[in-house]
């Protein structure tokens, strides 16, 4: 049995193992992926790529692979509250526009994107595997692993050929889910009281269903009756393919064939034609693991956080993730990255899953509500009493469910306090939004967008290396450049000259990570550069 070497050893092809593979990639390093399954998805656990995604993706430079993946872009992505799709009642709706004709916040060159992760996997995929240097195995295992002072050594098993060899790493990424056998064997419990819910999907398939249903067609639907919220359907491909999931009342016991399609058809309001393609059980947790890895293993995406898919935040969260480890990884394979920076990424992003977790719940709570407050008792009556009884509670049910639909600050307004790798600049924290998001470049923050030509965005500029943003020309720059030169630290200026620009970022002088946050930012160089150098590589 050979071993075999790789700079970073990814256990799981997930989109997140998937999205880290493809950015060390693309920082020009090396590593192999190893997935247990054949990469084909049945049941696609997400389907919304947040703004931060699209600008990661467009960081990457795949953004139109991404927008025509699959999803019919022509579909309306209106969320509604119903009785029944067919012969019920519509309590309220909140209108969204169609993928294609969706608008940029001004906050960002990008905009979210509707695609479920059957039709996203193989465009990140594509884009990892487009490396030379990244190997993508599938129908193979982690079996365990070993950690050492130098690095770790790997047992994985692949399932095709029987085959079973050690890959000696100098870094192991657990991106392997739920249920993560990197944390596992990390000694990271998933406590019992982490449950939310027991919940099972199906996924079924109807040519016809928006010519059967009374109400117009959209993007998700939540069925609520006279004891609550029960079940959501929404519109998986746009086409013909539909998720139902049907919330458990705490039972464990998963829904057979026959009592999936009675709950359709109760859903729908009517017997019609369908097929149930597939039925997965799953449970709904809430959990951030204590701690993020050791010094050589690192848990990633689900593997590190569990949150209800209420606001769609899971994979999103995960991304994130993988970018700020990915970079971390680049810079410590590349040697200029300091003994500290990976131990940086659990203080980063730790955090910001526990502030997400807990939006993701409450969104959960709001979604079922009416079961906790029941619905009044005439919400299903026909004539007027009924009518009022739907307008009042409908109104209500609207307003509150906003908070999951609209949320830039989730998505953007992240911020890495405290972190050991960001030197901050004295100004106080900005407020935590959620339905609104204020830019800012404040040291910890995404750096702030702005148009600076034709499709060209200040973002545009960042992702290798470090970038030095001067609003100033006739400032001096040498010494910082040469402090990073002295430890091979890829440091570039970009000089702007827009005056909004400058107003926008406050300071004369703004250091850009590879990730696209602020490390530093003054009006003036520091006296000690290369202390400000070693500071924010973790050195």
């Amino acid at each position: 049995m050979n071993d075999e070497s790789t700079p970073v050893l990814i256990v799981g092809g997930g989109p997140i193992g998937l999205a880290l593979a493809g950015e060390l990639g693309w920082q020009g390093q090396s590593c192999i992926v190893v997935e247990r399954g054949d990469g084909r998805i049945h049941q696609p656990k997400m389907d919304l790529l947040g703004v931060r995604t699209m600008e990661f993706c467009r960081r990457w430079g795949i953004v139109d692979a991404v927008e025509s993946a699959g999803y019919n872009r022509e579909h309306p992505q209106d969320c509604a509250w119903v009785s029944a799709l067919s012969g019920g009642y519509e309590f309220g709706r909140e209108p969204f526009p169609a993928p294609k004709d969706e608008v940029n916040l001004p906050q960002s060159p990008q905009h979210r994107e509707r695609q479920p992760q059957n039709f996203f996997d193989p465009v990140i995929a594509r884009f990892a595997q487009g490396f030379p240097a990244v190997s993508v195995r599938y129908h193979t295992e982690l079996v365990c692993f070993e950690e050492h002072g130098e690095g770790v050594r790997a047992q994985v098993h692949d399932s095709a050929s029987g085959r079973e060899y050690w890959v000696n790493a100098r870094y192991l990424a657990g991106c392997d889910g739920g249920g993560s056998r990197v944390r596992e064997q990390l000694g990271i419990a998933l406590p019992q009281d982490s449950v939310l819910t027991y919940t099972s999907n199906a996924i079924f398939r109807c040519a016809n269903l928006w010519d059967i249903a009374d109400v117009r067609p959209g993007y998700r639907f939540i069925f609520i009756n006279g004891e609550g919220t029960w079940c959501t359907i929404v519109a998986v491909n746009g086409r013909d393919h539909y998720r139902f999931s049907y919330v458990g009342d705490g039972s464990k016991r998963a829904m057979d064939e026959a009592a999936v399609r009675e709950a359709i058809v109760r859903a729908v309001g009517r017997e019609f034609d369908f097929e149930v393609l597939s039925i997965m059980p799953w449970v709904r947790r809430e959990y951030v693991a204590e701690r993020y890895g050791s010094k050589r293993v690192f848990l990633v995406g689900d593997a590190a956080h569990l949150n209800s898919p209420t606001g769609a935040f899971g994979m999103n969260t995960g991304m994130q993730d993988a970018v700020d480890l990915g970079w971390k990884l680049a810079a410590s394979l590349d040697g200029w990255g300091g003994d500290q920076l990976l131990a940086s990424y659990e203080p980063e992003r730790r955090p910001v899953a526990l502030r997400n977790v807990k939006e993701a719940t409450a969104n959960l709570q709001r979604m079922l509500s009416p079961r906790t407050r029941k619905p009044p008792v005439a919400l299903l009556d026909a004539g007027p009493d009924g009518d009022q009884a739907r307008q009042t509670f409908g109104d209500a049910y609207t307003q509150m469910m906003k908070q999951e639909w609209f949320t830039p600050g989730i998505h953007l307004g992240y911020v890495y306090e405290n972190s050991p790798v960001i030197v901050p600049d004295g100004t106080p924290a900005p407020p935590a939004e959620v339905m609104t998001y204020t830019q800012t470049a404040r040291p910890g923050s995404r750096a702030p967008h702005l148009w600076l030509g034709p499709d060209r965005s200040t973002l545009d500029l960042f992702g290798h290396g470090f970038v030095l943003l001067r609003f100033d020309p006739a400032l001096g720059v040498q010494p910082l450049l040469a402090a990073a030169r002295a430890i091979n630290m890829p440091l570039r200026v970009e000089d702007i000259a827009q005056p909004e620009a400058a107003a926008l970022y406050e300071r004369a002088l703004v250091l850009v990570r590879p990730d696209g946050h602020v490390a530093w930012r003054a009006d003036r160089l520091p006296e000690d550069c290369a202390a400000l150098i070693n500071q924010v590589r973790g050195a």
